[in-house]
C-alpha cells in the first residue's frame, strides 16, 4: 500500500483516480488542483507517490515536478498526460518523473504504474 497525492485541475479526474486507488488498497493522503498547491502539499504530506497532470492553470505539472524534485530528489512522480503530448512526457522524464500514464486510461494501467514504484 502506498500513500498517494493526486494532482489534477479537474475535480472529476481526481475523484476517478482516487476511487481506482482506493479499490487497490492504496491510501490517498491528499489532492491538489494545480502545481503551486501540489508543491505546498508535497512538503506537508510527504506522500510516497504523486500522480501529476501536465496541463494545469497557475503552474503546470512539469514545473511543479521540477520544484518537487528540488525539495526531494527521491520523489516518485507519475505524470498523467493527454494523447499527443509526447514532447512534454520526454521533458517530464528528463526532469525526474518515474513514469507516465496516458489519458484516457484504464484502471489496470494506473494501478500497474503505481505498483511498479511501490
Amino acid at each position: 500500500m502506498a500513500r498517494i497525492m493526486i494532482v489534477d485541475d479537474a475535480a472529476f479526474m481526481r475523484i476517478t483516480i482516487k476511487n481506482m486507488l482506493k479499490r487497490s488498497n492504496h491510501e490517498v493522503v491528499g489532492e491538489a488542483e494545480n502545481g503551486l498547491v501540489a508543491i505546498e502539499r508535497y512538503k506537508e504530506l510527504k506522500p510516497d507517490i504523486v500522480t501529476m497532470d501536465i496541463t494545469m492553470p497557475e503552474m503546470d505539472g512539469i514545473t511543479s515536478l521540477r520544484e518537487i524534485m528540488k525539495i526531494d530528489p527521491n520523489a516518485k512522480v507519475i505524470m498523467v498526460t493527454a494523447m499527443g503530448q509526447e514532447a512534454m512526457v520526454r521533458d517530464a522524464i528528463l526532469s525526474g518523473a518515474k513514469g507516465f500514464i496516458v489519458k484516457p486510461f484504464k484502471e489496470e494501467g494506473i494501478i500497474s504504474a503505481i505498483d511498479k514504484l511501490v
